[in-house]
């Protein structure tokens, strides 16, 4: 599996762009940032090199490690799948397609696709010194716009962007970019319950259009889960001194809440069960909330069922298990 936190050689490219880098400007641009993404908008606010690097300082090591634990999950799964080609839908500064050449040693080309001018330049600084991503190809333009002139790809993603278009546009996009999918298509959004919904919402939009859910669902059915809860995960990484620095906080690590969904063409024969909740481990039993094939289960796993105790004890939420 690949770790969540970022390469070696992104954060060498990273800790370039920091030198003479003012971390107390940069803390309260990133507050300013957020509370616009809290509020529902988009990069727009994002203008200047100041701004992306910002940017990329608060919410790249975040957005790597839920896209990078998403991927985890698809290889779990598909472990013969070994895309030729990507295409990043609303790249930013390019995290998922850092994400997705991390976990896919046979991807050769990389498309990135963004409206976004400062979040680009920054994208391309950032893959000058990359063997692997520095013929990278980014487009500017709207997603839509940009899709309909991009070419299909086997592994297509997109991350935490389809929150920032309208509910029609979202299933306008949704389509299109099933459409440019050769393969496998990555969709990740907050772990909130807007993001779930949004998620759920193309999910059964897409498999209306033939898809089939690879992960984190192991069927193609309607989510049993009822409000107020909802499919989320949560991924814990690794905060840098800078990362600290900017987001205002003193932990050491961060634990970043997504929610996603991987679709392929091509049904699967067999998906494992998934656990959906951290399990409560006690002297007596083991007790798991699971998705299963057949529906939502309450697991209990009893201590006097030895090795079926011991293997349950070391299920974590988000594990595929059997």
């Amino acid at each position: 599996m690949t770790s969540p936190d970022l390469p070696a050689e992104l954060k060498a490219a990273l800790d370039g762009k920091l030198r003479g880098f003012s971390r107390s400007d940069a803390a309260g641009r990133a507050a300013a940032i957020s509370k616009t993404y809290r509020d529902g908008g988009g990069s727009g606010t994002i203008r200047s090199e100041t701004d992306a690097l910002t940017y990329a300082l608060a919410r790249m090591p975040a957005t790597y490690a839920a896209v990078t634990a998403s991927l985890n999950a698809l290889i779990e799964i598909r472990p013969d799948f070994a895309p030729n080609n990507s295409l990043d839908v609303g790249a930013g500064p390019g995290t998922a397609t850092w994400a997705a050449a991390e976990a896919f040693p046979s991807l050769r080309r990389f498309t990135l696709l963004d409206s976004n001018d400062a979040l680009r330049t920054l994208a391309l600084d950032l893959v000058v010194d990359s063997f692997r991503l520095r013929d990278a190809s980014y487009q500017r333009g709207e997603a839509r716009a940009a899709l309909a002139n991009a070419d299909t790809a086997d592994l297509v993603v997109a991350s935490y962007m389809i929150g920032e278009i309208g509910d029609a546009e979202q299933r306008a996009l949704a389509e299109q970019m099933w459409t440019k999918t050769r393969d496998t298509l990555l969709v990740v959004e907050p772990g909130t319950p807007a993001g779930y919904a949004r998620i759920i919402a193309l999910r059964a939009q897409l498999i209306a259009l033939g898809a089939h859910v690879v992960a984190p669902c192991p069927h193609d059915g309607p989510c049993p889960l009822q409000a107020p809860d909802w499919c989320h995960f949560t991924q814990r990484l690794q905060r840098s001194r800078a990362h600290k620095q900017v987001k205002g906080a003193e932990l050491p690590f961060e634990d970043e809440k997504f929610s996603y969904v991987a679709l392929t063409r091509a049904p699967l024969d067999q998906r494992p069960s998934r656990v959906l909740a951290q399990p409560i481990v006690t002297k007596v039993e083991v007790t798991a909330k699971l998705c299963t094939p057949v529906g939502l289960s309450l697991t209990k796993m009893p201590r006097r069922t030895r090795a079926e105790y011991a293997s349950a004890r070391r299920w974590r939420w988000g594990d595929a298990v059997s």
